[in-house]
């Protein structure tokens, strides 16, 4: 295919962002008057991308969820990726929590976004699915940045990231 541009569609976010945005968290939460004398942990897993809290109570584990979500977002983390887990009692009236972040597209969604580019009839376009992100190909330019714009347009339950043009 002589000719053919092409771009990647990928996800996820900077570890280190998270990392920081967790301890920015766990600082905040230290020096609330609302938080002293209390039990509230949280722990960034940067091997399986997983962030675990633990809270006394359900009110508790609420406000830490809140404080952990707006410093992600004040870090750049795209808040589709995390995905908050159920609230799972501990001893006593103590809460644990797990947020699990989202690096690289699933083979699911992987294979709804394949399956939308198709059924929105763009002319030439390939799309493949490599590992953990998509591959979009096609002899025209312009029908590359429409895919762009369509894909933006869809809610696909993640943050796309689209990059590594070829032309």
């Amino acid at each position: 295919m002589a000719g053919s541009s092409s771009f990647d569609v990928s996800t996820g976010a900077d570890l280190q962002e998270v990392d920081n945005a967790v301890n920015q968290a766990a600082k905040e939460i230290s020096q609330r008057y609302d938080f002293k004398g209390t039990h509230v942990t949280i722990e960034f897993d940067r091997a399986t991308a997983l962030i675990k809290l633990h809270a006394d109570d359900e009110f508790r584990m609420k406000q830490v969820l809140e404080v952990v979500e707006a410093k992600c977002a004040k870090r750049g983390v795209p808040l589709k990726n995390l995905k908050t887990g159920d609230m799972i009692p501990g001893a006593g009236t103590s809460v644990r929590c797990e947020i699990t972040l989202t690096q690289g597209i699933p083979q699911d969604i992987a294979k709804k976004i394949q399956k939308a580019i198709k059924e929105h009839g763009f002319k030439k376009v390939q799309a493949s699915i490599q590992g953990d992100e998509l591959r979009i190909t096609s002899p025209s330019k312009d029908e590359l940045q429409s895919v762009i714009a369509f894909l933006r347009s869809q809610d696909f339950e993640l943050e796309l990231k689209f990059g590594n043009f070829r032309g």
